[in-house]
């Protein structure tokens, strides 16, 4: 893999969105309420920064509250683990298939692991580089699933990889050290 330049990336997992079991995920918004909630993660944003988000609208929400009049380039390669769109009757469901893919799982029809990693491992190298043309922090809105595999598959998390993502919050902030090659969860 391609080194990320800099000296750290800011990952953003977006804030809760407005959940419409009709609507495939990756088509819904921001819940209103919650525009409130991702506008508070700006005060663990150093400004000013480079803001990249997910091309899936609670994402690109979420990262345009934080950034505010600045610009937010979207980009697909951070989109969340394309699956199929199966409505779960209880939230342990599609949990219980998440962890099961963080800890290295393919339920049937999800987008493999490798392919997500490569992606967004593309998108966070490309990204870094033109942030550290400009001298800014990186700032990457994006999701729970998706950034959790691609950070497990370059830095040491500090649980495994199903216990990390079940416990990030919508919204919240993790912090990838470049230089020490760390990862820490900055608003839990």
């Amino acid at each position: 893999m391609t080194g990320v330049q800099g000296d750290r990336v800011i990952v953003v997992r977006h804030a809760m969105p407005a959940v419409d079991p009709d609507v495939p995920s990756e088509q819904w918004q921001l819940a209103q309420e919650s525009r409130v909630a991702a506008r508070l993660m700006r005060l663990h944003v150093c400004h000013p920064a480079y803001y990249v988000a997910s091309t899936e609208p609670k994402a690109a929400q979420t990262m345009q509250e934080i950034a505010g009049a600045q610009r937010v380039v979207r980009d697909a390669g951070l989109a969340e683990v394309h699956r199929p769109h199966v409505w779960f009757t209880d939230e342990q469901g599609y949990h219980s298939a998440a962890q099961a893919y963080a800890r290295g799982e393919c339920p049937e029809g999800w987008e493999p692991r490798d392919q997500v990693i490569e992606r967004f491992d593309a998108a966070v190298v490309r990204h870094a580089a033109l942030a550290a043309e400009q001298n800014r922090t990186l700032v990457i809105g994006t999701h729970g699933l998706a950034p959790t595999v691609w950070m497990a598959s370059r830095y040491q998390l500090a649980t495994d990889p199903a216990r990390f993502w079940a416990d990030l919050r919508f919204p919240d902030i993790v912090e990838i050290d470049l230089q020490a090659q760390t990862v820490t969860c900055l608003t839990h």
